[in-house]
């Protein structure tokens, strides 16, 4: 490389229902990122960091090809194209579209099939051929697989016999009045890297810093700090209630018969443990926000 040449990873950000949630995941990780009405070259503060937005289903054909360096899509589109690309980190979070996601095989109800062994001869609508071929084959069936380009669940059972579908919750399957007989698969986003792009130490350390700090903001999602004063002859019980990410800390206080406990805890648990604190006898509670957990 030249004197003075920029380095530059390149990076690819999920297009579509995940692109929202990225931009999220990128601002509570440090970055800040702004998506243009119909550019595909979102902005970001990072001067050695160039971003495209590419749609999940194809992010890791190219980054596998190395017109990427790295990328964010589901494991189940990595598995889809059969990309051989390396896995950095699963990024599932509390966040809509980062949830764990499954993919389902489903039926009309009141239909006879039980399990994929029923479906041999049988027609199925799916968005994902290559992952449900290969299901298939594990279960020894030989069935018309068909690509589905929306509306899956309404198939059954006039276009289809069965679907394979992804949900996140199950609802749009119940409320199509389809059975589920048996997940497929379940994914959730993961940070992909072209492989040799790791052998390069340049970028590799870039990246490994990406996913330090990702991986940072992913675990102080849904968590606050807790700070407390407890009386020493309360803190044993004190500390039995605390549902603690790790152990606590507790800090001696300028009178002896007092401690400083902090600790990060669920935000769902805070509004019924704060009252029990109180009756223990905790003294000075402060609930604070949190952007990153690290190690």
């Amino acid at each position: 490389m030249s004197a003075g040449r920029k380095r530059l990873l390149k990076l690819g950000l999920p297009k579509g229902s995940l692109q929202e949630t990225t931009g999220r995941l990128f601002t509570a990780a440090g970055y800040n990122v702004r998506f243009g009405a119909r550019s595909y070259y979102p902005e970001i503060d990072d001067p050695e960091i160039e971003l495209m937005l590419i749609r999940a289903q194809e992010m890791a054909r190219y980054v596998e090809q190395g017109v990427l360096d790295a990328g964010i899509t589901g494991i189940d589109w990595v598995q889809e194209n059969g990309a051989k690309v390396e896995e950095l980190a699963d990024l599932e979070a509390p966040w809509p579209n980062y949830r764990k996601v499954r993919w389902l095989l489903a039926v009309k109800e009141g239909s006879s099939f039980k399990g994929p062994e029923d479906l041999e001869g049988k027609r199925i609508s799916t968005e994902v051929i290559g992952l449900t071929k290969r299901y298939l084959r594990r279960h020894g069936v030989s069935a018309q697989v068909e690509f589905s380009y929306g509306a899956t669940e309404v198939k059954p059972p006039v276009l289809a016999d069965a679907i394979i579908d992804v949900s996140e919750t199950g609802s749009s399957i119940r409320a199509n009045r389809l059975r589920v007989i048996d997940t497929v698969l379940e994914s959730t986003p993961r940070l992909i890297a072209h492989k040799p792009a790791l052998e390069d130490p340049w970028k590799a350390k870039k990246l490994d810093r990406l996913r330090l700090m990702l991986k940072g903001a992913i675990a102080a999602a849904g968590r606050v700090g807790l700070m407390m004063n407890v009386r020493r002859d309360d803190l044993d019980e004190v500390l039995e209630m605390l549902p603690a990410l790790g152990t606590p800390t507790v800090s001696a206080l300028s009178d002896e018969r007092w401690v400083a406990i902090n600790t990060v805890i669920e935000e769902a648990v805070v509004r019924d443990l704060i009252p029990d604190l109180v009756e223990t006898g905790a003294r000075g509670i402060v609930e604070y926000p949190l952007s990153k957990i690290i190690g």
